[in-house]
């Protein structure tokens, strides 16, 4: 049996049997003026954070969610789009799209202005998505890529990039590790499909993002997730997995490689009011500017005795250079 068909059997097991722990979320749930979550959707979260970003979901978005779960997200999505067929979700698992439509059927008793209708749910392959080319504003995928070993990881994303207009956003949230990880635990089907064993470092990912052709990524959120430890891990250290935020853009590629966010700021303290770089970027005096980090390199090499650039904060929230 393959990993792949062991994620199958394991999440057919979680949708006919909701199991709270199958994945240990840190992030509060979005809650808005007049949503209510049926339990059921929320025992049913299998991610590890959240794709439902506001600022995202901007003038009645189309949506393609990949990995169903509850329906909790694609109703959360379905909050912000309010259209027929909206948002659509896909998935693998034929007992998830079950599940789901059951509990929309609650959520249509507990939110007045939901219907299904809303939400169309297709069975289908995050390696080869049932959605047409530049066809969705928003695509969102929570604790589900980083199941996929590299080669059909980059096709996953790749299907993604293909599936969004231009300018169109991918949203994910999926658990890394920065440390090194044995064969033994990379091999392990049961912990990969439990999105644990696959976890690889953020720059790995970073750089796929960046191969399939983003332009623009911004590293949103990074917290805390699991520990794989020697007494219960096929492991001779203990492994620090962090869960973390991206949102990806299909923007046009630069030609000196994609703008990635990573939280850092530029502050410029001299004795102008200002400071012009002369490459597109004006910092007013003590005002913190949000950069990519190509921005962050390039003024660092200036060697200026007025200019801090702060480390990488992980939580990048909009706005700055570019």
């Amino acid at each position: 049996m393959s990993y792949l068909e062991t994620t199958k059997d394991i999440y057919k097991e979680a949708a006919l049997t909701p199991d709270v722990g199958l994945c240990c979320t840190t992030t509060p749930i979005w809650q808005f003026p007049g949503l209510h979550i049926p339990l059921e959707m929320q025992e049913m979260n299998y991610g590890c954070g959240s794709t439902v970003h506001p600022r995202d979901l901007i003038n009645n978005p189309k949506i393609l969610y990949v990995g169903v779960g509850g329906g909790m997200e694609l109703l959360q999505f379905s909050y912000f789009s309010r259209q027929k067929e909206g948002v659509v979700g896909v998935d693998v698992v034929e007992e998830m799209l079950s599940a789901c439509q059951t509990n929309f059927k609650l959520a249509e008793a507990q939110n007045d202005w939901f219907q299904k209708d809303f939400v169309r749910l297709e069975k289908g392959d995050a390696l080869q998505l049932p959605v047409a080319d530049s066809s969705m504003d928003v695509a969102a995928q929570n604790c589900l890529f980083n199941i996929f070993k590299q080669e059909e990881l980059k096709q996953a994303l790749k299907e993604m990039y293909r599936v969004l207009k231009p300018h169109g956003r991918l949203v994910m949230s999926d658990p890394i590790c920065e440390q090194p990880m044995n064969a033994t635990l990379r091999n392990d089907e049961r912990l990969r499909a439990l999105c644990l064993s696959g976890s690889i470092p953020l720059n790995d990912y970073l750089k796929l993002l960046a191969e399939v052709g983003f332009g623009t990524v911004e590293v949103r959120a990074k917290r805390p997730y699991r520990i794989l430890d020697p007494v219960h891990y096929a492991t001779q250290e203990t492994l620090y997995i962090e869960s973390v935020e991206i949102c990806a853009i299909k923007d046009p590629m630069p030609a000196d490689g994609p703008c990635i966010f990573t939280g850092k700021a530029a502050i410029y303290f001299g004795a102008e009011p200002f400071f012009d770089d002369k490459n597109g970027h004006v910092l007013l005096q003590n005002q913190p500017l949000a950069i990519c980090d190509k921005t962050a390199g390039a003024l660092a090499a200036l060697n200026r005795n007025d200019l801090f650039i702060s480390p990488s904060t992980y939580h990048y929230d909009g706005g700055g250079c570019c």
